[in-house]
């Protein structure tokens, strides 16, 4: 309902706009642009679109994996500015945001050397809210600077695990392995649990009209 709402209010309001504008940022969700209108002098809507791949790894006790991100992350915000180029931002980031997980054992771990796991990350909400504070306003006349520093609250990421054996393990490895592959799947849930709020920090350029 929430959703639908503020979808609404922002196609509402962007057919009786007074000003408009655009912008072209880059942070922590990616390289984006944003449309902005102004409904209100206080008051704008902004929708905006932004995405990056980054490498990086995640570590357990038992493995090391290389993670792949992919960012994809739109934006369907209020902005309200009570003091001047001051504001405040809310509304929801709809995402396809996922990491792609493969790994190999340490040594000395659960699992027979030679076996892999691999498996994938995605937020447990798809349509997340977002609430933060920036500074300027897409819709400002002219060429101007603006920042968004925030939190998109994402929800605990869901991890999906599968591990296949190496050509040297013997069968009871093989089955170890199965057997330890949720414990480890739970691992590494709890490894990247704190990314249920994920920062968002965006600067940026502005043409207004």
């Amino acid at each position: 309902m929430k959703k639908a709402l503020l979808i609404a209010v922002l196609v509402s309001a962007a057919g009786t706009v007074h000003a408009g504008g655009i912008g072209l940022r880059v942070g922590s969700t990616g390289v984006g642009a944003d449309l902005g209108f102004g409904i209100v002098p206080t008051l704008g809507g902004r929708i905006g679109v932004s995405g990056m791949s980054l490498n990086t790894d995640v570590d357990t006790d038992d493995v090391s994996y290389d993670a792949k991100a992919k960012i994809l992350t739109g934006a369907l915000l209020l902005d309200w500015s009570p003091l001047g180029p001051f504001r405040i931002s809310g509304g929801f980031m709809p995402h396809k945001n996922k990491v792609d997980l493969s790994g190999r054992p340490n040594p000395g771990s659960r699992f027979a050397a030679g076996t892999t796991l691999s498996g994938e990350v995605k937020p447990d909400k798809s349509f997340a809210p977002y609430l933060g504070i920036g500074w300027g306003n897409v819709w400002t006349k002219g060429v101007n600077f603006y920042f968004d520093l925030g939190v998109m609250f994402q929800g605990s990421p869901k991890v999906s695990l599968s591990v296949e054996c190496g050509p040297s393990a013997t069968p009871a490895e093989c089955t170890q392995a199965r057997n330890e592959v949720e414990a480890e799947r739970q691992r590494v849930e709890d490894k990247i649990d704190k990314y249920k709020y994920y920062p968002v920090a965006n600067i940026g350029l502005t043409i207004g009209w």
